[in-house]
């Protein structure tokens, strides 16, 4: 679906309060596209829909995405993604982050990549991979503004998440970002660390339930939301920035109270 008929769809959905649940989803595993077709968004659903009302930061400035597992399919444990080839991007994936191009919002990609130190790839390799990505969005009109690795082993460095050496980098690129006014979107236990270290809201990606990391069981339950998919999540707060958007223009077109009697 190509970005401007994407938004046009979306139109309906912004204009109306959030109810979005796509029908027939139950505990569906990964599948294939029957006739070249999307069905849905997603071919599995653990059910998890916008399941707290914890409202957003009062500004959002800026998205943190994690990557495997939210912006691409997740390797099984053990084993990495270690070439575009590899790199399989998730359903709704282009549409949602050009959704918040959209929006105005910067959108950032921050990820562990141990592999690299364990030498089954190389940071030249994950280079390739993003900005094969970025060709992949563009095509949709939509880009990230940047993405972030880590290619340390464990206890090595201060940008593992979920210490924040991540989050320093990105501010010496954007100094205009701040945790406050930042959501951080992830799949794990030390994604959503991350972010409430930082003092950002974050939201937990409910994805294939044989792929979970251990901890993701404490990650759903600490998070601010839970969405089953990254798109799913992004609908969600379009709809608020829309609902805030237009209360806010009403309110500034109001007239004047009568003045007291």
């Amino acid at each position: 679906m190509a970005f401007p008929k994407m938004l046009a769809a979306l139109g309906v959905l912004l204009m109306a309060p959030f109810h979005f649940r796509s029908p027939g989803l139950t505990n569906q595993l990964p599948c294939s596209e029957p006739q070249g077709r999307r069905d849905s968004l997603y071919c599995y659903h653990s059910e998890v829909n916008n399941a707290l009302s914890v409202p957003y930061p009062g500004l959002v400035k800026s998205v943190f995405l994690d990557r495997d597992g939210v912006v691409n399919e997740k390797m099984p444990e053990g084993r990495y993604v270690t070439r575009w080839s590899e790199f399989r991007v998730l359903p709704g994936v282009e549409e949602a982050i050009g959704l918040l191009n959209w929006a105005g919002l910067r959108v950032v990609v921050v990820s562990n990549q141990r592999g690299i130190a364990l030498e089954k790839y190389t940071a030249e390799d994950v280079r390739a991979i993003h900005a094969e990505f970025q060709k992949l969005l563009a095509k949709e009109g939509a880009h990230v503004d940047g993405s972030y690795f880590c290619p340390h082993d464990k206890g090595e460095c201060n940008c593992r998440k979920p210490l924040p050496g991540l989050f320093e980098q990105v501010v010496k690129d954007f100094p205009e970002i701040d945790a406050a006014s930042s959501i951080m979107i992830g799949d794990s236990e030390s994604d959503i660390e991350f972010g409430r270290r930082l003092g950002m809201f974050t939201i937990f990606i409910d994805g294939d339930p044989r792929l979970e990391k251990l901890g993701a069981g404490v990650a759903r339950a600490l998070a601010d939301k839970r969405f089953s998919s990254l798109y799913e999540a992004v609908i969600d707060l379009a709809a608020t920035l829309h609902e805030r958007k237009r209360l806010s223009d009403s309110i500034a077109v109001a007239p004047p109270p009568p003045p007291p009697r």
